[in-house]
C-alpha cells in the first residue's frame, strides 16, 4: 500500500525564489510572502450587524471596520471585506475559526480562509510605481492613507489590498489573493517590478 504524507505547502512554493530579481543595484521593491497565518472571515447574519460589532469590540478591544479600512488590534488585524463583514488576520491560533466560534455564535457566520488565500507584503521606494501598473485605484499617500483598504482587482484578479504602517519612511502595502490565482499574480508582479529591481523573500512575521 502506498504511503501518503500530508504537508502544508505554500501555493507559491514553486514560484517564489528568494533573492534579487530584475534590475541590478539597490532593489526598489520588496516582495514578501507572509506564511502560516490565521484568516477568518466574519459575516453578520441578517439583522445582526450591530450585535456582531459589539461582539468584535468585546473580543478584540477595537471596533471592527464598517468602511474600507484595516484596524489593528493588539494581536490581530481586522480588515474590511464588504458590507457587514470583515477578515480577522492573526498568528498562533488565538483568533482561528474555532477560537472565535463562541464569541460570534449568535451574530455572525465564520469562514476559515487560512489556506484559501495568500498574503503578500509589498514595500520599497518603487512599490507604488509597480502597483500602479496593476491596480486601478489611486495609491498616493493623500488618497490611500495608512489603514485604508480596498476590495479591488490586480491584473483582473480579485484581491483585498490595504496599507500598513510605513517602514523606514516608505509605504507598506498588503495583498490577500485567492490561492488558486496567487502564482499567476506573483509572476505578474515580478514582471511589473523587474525594471526597479526586486528583493524576494518569505517570512513568518506580519508586516
Amino acid at each position: 500500500m502506498a504511503e501518503f504524507s500530508w504537508e502544508t505547502r505554500s501555493p507559491l512554493d514553486r514560484a517564489l525564489v528568494a533573492g534579487p530579481h530584475g534590475a541590478s543595484g539597490d532593489a526598489g521593491v520588496s516582495l514578501t510572502e507572509i506564511r502560516n497565518f490565521d484568516l477568518v472571515q466574519v459575516m453578520a447574519r441578517r439583522g445582526k450587524a450591530a450585535e456582531m460589532a459589539e461582539a468584535a469590540k468585546a473580543r478584540f478591544g477595537v471596533a471592527a471596520p464598517e468602511t474600507p479600512n484595516a484596524v489593528g488590534a493588539p494581536d490581530a488585524t481586522l480588515i474590511w471585506s464588504g458590507p457587514d463583514q470583515f477578515f480577522v488576520l492573526s498568528k498562533g491560533g488565538k483568533h482561528a475559526a474555532g477560537a472565535l466560534a463562541q464569541a460570534f455564535a449568535t451574530s455572525a457566520s465564520l469562514s476559515d480562509q487560512s489556506h484559501a488565500r495568500v498574503l503578500i507584503g509589498i514595500s520599497g521606494a518603487k512599490a507604488r510605481a509597480m502597483l500602479a501598473k496593476l491596480a486601478s485605484i489611486d495609491l498616493h499617500a493623500e488618497a490611500f492613507a495608512i489603514g485604508e483598504a480596498a476590495a479591488t482587482s490586480m491584473d483582473h484578479t480579485s484581491v483585498t489590498l490595504w496599507r500598513g504602517n510605513d517602514r523606514d519612511g516608505l509605504a507598506v502595502f498588503n495583498v490577500l489573493v485567492f490561492a488558486t490565482f496567487a502564482e499567476s499574480l506573483w509572476h505578474t508582479m515580478l514582471d511589473s517590478g523587474a525594471e526597479y529591481g526586486i528583493e524576494i523573500g518569505h517570512s513568518e512575521e506580519m508586516a
